[in-house]
């Protein structure tokens, strides 16, 4: 231990006493910032080391700055399966050189006030940043007197960075006043200067979709190019699909095929066919669009694909895991016509009751004979006319990859034969609902927001939309389908992607009750998942359960991939998989190819001689990218829509000069 008289002792100096020669000087430093970054020894003022018990209580944390004045938090690491520690406030000039996100250590300080009792809260001083959470930054550029700097988009950015005069950059075009821009801080040591920063690339007038939308894409990687190599193999591919595609597969052009999807929907994955049975009861036919007829592992196609990981849903816009030709076009199961697909046919008795063990597969072709949006599939359960369904609007050209044809268009019996089929559909769907909700499974649907744009790319409206009967017929049989092959994948014991949502811990949950009780709901012990179903129903009812389920999923881990099979926790499903988006998930096409071994065992003609054969292994590396892809894209779409949703308000009070937002 350190007595009273111990000083710190500059860097060189202790170099000097350990006799460190002077052409291992630059190593003794590595070795201190290796230290350093360990919480070993800590750097003081002009580079004087101190032992880090030697100066109180350190520990690693996270830091979290939130818009405006509000006080920093720190939020301090605990070891795996323990309790989370309290948030600390960072009070002002002790937050260092740290920024939003940023890893850190701290020091916690002793409780302020006279009594220092322990309903005082204690603080945290950040000592150093440990790592960053980013150093690449989106902005608008600013200028100063003889000084260019840039104001960071984020609010939570609370400082704003110094940068070189435009035109001593090599950038094309040259970044000009009041643009949209994009920076990389660099190294930034001492909180009493501006930050330095290179500018890397100009998006356009800040504020702006096109600006907006490129400054999107570059802070979180997405590339709406493909590469030369994949547009080779693109020419290769044909624009419809032929007889010779077809050969082999079982033929459902003759049945009643159609898609149910949002009105912005930019690809159609999933079709729905529903047939009755001579002997009572239904065959449901879940379609699903067959990606792997077209894209084999070793091409480009393949490698950018799995590179992407997944399409990401910016507002207005999509960024495609794969080419316009193949996700919109070739792929899509768009209305009237042929399209190759996987179908897996779920069979229901008289009664309505899921029959598993019928359960069939096979590579299939069908043509949609309509393209639905929720709205018009919703009419077609709640409206008895034909003539009120028929007035329903086709959803505007510029924001869906396809609007098919409108109501009003199809025949009396097109009409009634489409609401028959989706009344079927959803007695059976509402059936598998209620048994899944009995059995536990989460109730986890919130109503979302839709934010439409005009053909400029500016957010005209924004509509809320619940999460009615349409989305949960869809849900459902989708929900089937995925089980129904990573149920059968398994049995027959070939390796599998799972899609994977691990139990929360049982310290968030108690949180979580503490929370909810004190906001008036009575909950007792919520590590039970009958207790936690009817938590999420007393949250249905509050006056404020948008808040309180936001708590409540925040309380949740992440689902994510595996190649192990450890159960869907909010779906309350011990194996299960993601089979029903191979346009949108990379994932998906991996498991149609697995699937492609099994229907080639069973004799399907329509299967590769020689089907992709996967190991553990290589599943292991391929869903563990897959998990980080999709967070990516998660973060993506987040900030794009409330982008959006503050430019809509912005031009709403611009508008509404009786608007105003001052105190």
């Amino acid at each position: 231990m350190m007595g009273k008289e111990y000083v710190p002792l500059p860097m060189s100096r202790v170099a000097e006493l350990l006799e460190v020669p002077a052409a291992d000087r630059d190593v003794f430093r590595e070795a201190v910032d290796f230290l350093r970054m360990a919480g070993v020894v800590v750097v003081m003022k002009k580079e004087r080391l101190c032992l880090a018990k030697g100066i109180g209580e350190l520990c690693f944390g996270k830091m979290h700055f939130h818009s405006g004045r509000a006080p920093a938090l720190f939020f301090p690491e605990v070891p795996q399966g323990e309790p989370r520690a309290e948030a600390l406030k960072v009070g002002p000039g002790d937050s260092a050189t740290s920024l939003h996100g940023d890893r850190v250590l701290a020091r916690i300080l002793p409780r302020r006030g006279s009594r220092r009792d322990a309903s005082e809260p204690r603080y945290a001083s950040v000592l150093y940043v440990v790592e960053r959470s980013r150093i690449k930054f989106v902005g608008t550029l600013r200028r100063s007197g003889r000084f260019w700097t840039v104001a960071p988009d984020d609010p939570r950015i609370r400082v704003e960075f110094l940068v070189p005069d435009p035109a001593d950059t090599k950038l094309d075009p040259l970044p000009k006043l009041g643009e949209s821009v994009m920076v990389e801080m660099a190294h930034w040591d001492n909180p009493r200067m501006s930050p330095e920063a290179a500018l890397l690339a100009s998006f356009g007038k800040a504020r702006t979709p096109g600006a907006e939308y490129k400054a999107l894409l570059a802070t979180y990687g997405l590339d709406p190019e493909f590469s030369p190599a994949v547009l080779r193999e693109l020419e290769r591919i044909p624009a419809e699909v032929s007889p010779a595609d077809s050969a082999g597969r079982r033929d459902l052009r003759g049945i009643r095929v159609f898609t149910i999807d949002p009105d912005t929907a930019k690809d159609f994955d999933d079709a729905l066919s529903i047939e009755p049975l001579s002997g009572g009861g239904w065959r449901v036919g879940i379609h699903i669009a067959d990606v792997s007829h077209y894209v084999f592992p070793g091409t480009a196609l393949d490698a950018d694909a799995h590179r992407r990981g997944n399409s990401t849903y910016l507002v207005g816009t999509v960024i495609p895991m794969l080419p316009h030709k193949l996700s919109s076009g070739l792929c899509s199961l768009v209305e009237g016509r042929d399209r190759l697909t996987k179908s897996v046919f779920v069979y229901f008795d008289a009664s309505g009751r899921l029959e598993p063990e019928k359960t069939e597969f096979a590579n299939t072709v069908i043509c949609s004979a309509k393209r639905l949006s929720y709205r018009q599939a919703l009419a077609f359960l709640r409206e008895s006319r034909l003539d009120s369904i028929r007035k329903l609007p086709l959803p505007a050209s510029h924001e869906t990859g396809h609007a098919g044809r409108a109501l009003a268009d199809l025949s009396d019996a097109e009409l009634q034969g489409l609401r028959t089929d989706i009344h079927t559909l959803w007695k059976l769907a509402e059936r598998m609902r209620k048994e899944r909700m009995f059995e536990g499974a989460l109730d986890l649907d919130t109503p979302d927001v839709a934010i439409h744009v005009d053909p400029e790319g500016y957010a005209s409206s924004v509509e809320l939309l619940q999460y009615d009967e349409s989305h949960q017929l869809i849900e459902e049989f989708m929900l089937a389908a995925n089980e129904a092959v990573a149920r059968e994948l398994r049995r027959v014991q070939l390796p599998l992607i799972h899609r994977v949502h691990d139990k929360p811990d049982a310290a968030k949950l108690e949180e979580l009750s503490v929370y909810l009780r004190t906001m008036g709901l009575d909950v007792r012990d919520l590590s039970g998942r009958k207790e936690l179903c009817r938590a999420l129903d007393l949250i249905r009812a509050h006056p404020q359960s948008h808040i309180l389920r936001t708590q409540f999923l925040r309380s949740l881990k992440q689902a994510c991939y595996r190649a192990d099979a450890d159960g869907h926790f909010g779906l309350n499903k011990s194996n299960y998989a993601h089979f029903t988006s191979p346009i949108r998930r990379y994932s998906d096409l991996v498991v149609h190819r697995i699937l492609d071994v099994l229907l080639a065992r069973r004799g399907d003609s329509a299967a590769p001689a020689n089907p992709v054969r996967y190991n553990k292994g290589a599943l292991d590396v391929v869903a563990a990218h897959l998990s980080i892809t999709e967070q990516n894209s998660t973060q993506a779409e987040r900030e794009s829509v409330k982008i959006k949703l503050l430019e809509y308000f912005e031009r709403e009070c611009e508008g509404r000069p009786d608007l105003s937002f001052e105190a």
